[in-house]
């Protein structure tokens, strides 16, 4: 225990552990996580994203910033990544860590409503929301905005903790284009790339 808790102080910082540690007690079903995703998972999921293509690029559970920062250091450029954070807590720290990005607080059900209806259209989607612990009804909401939102041949990048690899029905719409475990990420995690139909 002592080995993982210095691997996890070296890779995010003592304050972003210790806030993620109080954010994931205070609401575990909506963290969905029982440790913050690692370099390897986060640069995993940034270099599926295209840097060639029109539109903003969305980040769905920004948490402490891993994701954010591997998207950063990609290539995204600042003003197109958009990052949306359902907590008001990790929402601030984001906006403290990132002040050149457009962090906003709120439900990823009602993207459409936070993004304001974008005037040029989504090129891609990292989600590291925990899709499969939430309610039915709330990952129906949600997948139904990745659907009216991502153009088609828009990407959608979704971890998961499921190993199995097999196709959610939640996304009738997308068809998958790569799926990737990393074994490095505590636990390990699988990085699924989607692509809207």
């Amino acid at each position: 225990m002592k080995r993982l808790v210095k691997v996890l102080l070296q890779h995010q910082g003592a304050a972003s552990l210790a806030l993620f540690t109080r954010e994931i007690w205070a609401n575990p079903r909506a963290m969905g996580a029982a440790f913050p995703s690692a370099p390897a998972l986060a640069s995993h999921m940034a270099a599926q994203v295209p840097l060639d293509r029109d539109g903003w690029v969305v980040e769905l559970g920004g948490g402490t910033g891993v994701v954010t920062a591997a998207l950063l250091k990609h290539g995204v450029p600042p003003w197109k990544l958009v990052v949306v954070e359902r907590s008001p807590t990790l929402a601030s720290h984001l906006r403290q860590r990132f002040p050149q990005l457009r962090i906003i607080q709120g439900d990823a059900a009602q993207l459409g409503q936070l993004l304001d209806h974008p005037q040029f259209p989504l090129s891609s989607i990292v989600s590291s929301l925990p899709l499969r612990s939430l309610n039915p009804a709330t990952t129906r909401a949600i997948s139904h905005q990745f659907e009216i939102l991502l153009q088609p041949g828009g990407l959608l990048i979704q971890f998961t903790y499921d190993l199995r690899g097999t196709r959610t029905r939640l996304l009738p719409r997308f068809r998958r284009l790569s799926s990737r475990i990393v074994w490095s990420n505590l636990p390990p995690a699988r990085v699924d790339v989607f692509e809207r139909e």
